[in-house]
């Protein structure tokens, strides 16, 4: 369950988040859970008080850094591809953010671990997460790209940034079985993809367009 305070803005972002998610039941996302997440996550606190108003809008937005906070179609998409009906027990996130993505995958997921290169929205994130009183989550001030190996294999692993291709150090922190999702590409020219690890190394399958800022390495503050 998603804590936060109810007060006038909160009541009528519950009314816009119910708006949104019937666009995402129409855009076909038909995980129930998924659904009843995106309704209870108040996306208005994980971006700049000046677009507050368009918070529910079905669109990404910018969040300073040369970032942005995925449409929530897309947040959606990922999640119901990741989880794919099952209870996952732990999670890796590359690409914190705002840490949106990381709120809706919290309640569905038992333990999530998220890493961030960037020291100053992995901090605004951590203090969303302690509003939300989201318990599960363990973030860390690092280069995604490398992942955290020390705590693999992770049952799935989920990239919000475009790498150029699969990175091999991500797939093998997969445990047998497990699903990474991620786009893949540069520019205009992306797609996400659903890994699936293997016997002999993984299987890919590709889900549809999309469009994320590229996958960098190194940290910043």
């Amino acid at each position: 369950m998603i804590a936060h305070s109810q007060n006038g803005q909160g009541m009528t972002s519950e009314r816009t988040r119910e708006r949104l998610v019937r666009q995402l039941r129409d855009e076909g996302i038909r995980d129930e859970r998924v659904l009843q997440v995106m309704s209870q996550v108040p996306r208005h606190i994980f971006v700049d008080e000046a677009l507050a108003s368009r918070a529910y809008e079905n669109t990404a937005l910018p969040i300073g850094r040369s970032q942005t906070i995925s449409q929530p179609y897309i947040v959606a998409r990922m999640t119901e591809a990741l989880l794919e009906g099952e209870n996952l027990d732990k999670v890796l996130e590359v690409g914190t953010g705002s840490g949106y993505q990381t709120a809706v995958l919290a309640p569905l997921v038992r333990r999530i671990y998220t890493v961030e290169r960037i020291a100053t929205l992995l901090e605004q994130a951590k203090q969303r997460f302690r509003l939300l009183k989201l318990r599960n989550i363990h973030p860390k001030h690092s280069d995604g790209g490398l992942g955290l190996p020390e705590f693999s294999p992770f049952d799935g692993i989920i990239v919000t940034a475009a790498p150029e291709g699969i990175p091999r150090t991500l797939v093998e922190q997969l445990r047998p079985g497990g699903r990474m999702i991620l786009p893949i590409g540069q520019g205009d020219v992306q797609a996400l993809v659903k890994v699936t690890r293997t016997a002999r190394g993984y299987d890919t399958e590709m889900l549809e367009p999309v469009r994320f800022v590229p996958l960098l390495g190194g940290t910043e503050t």
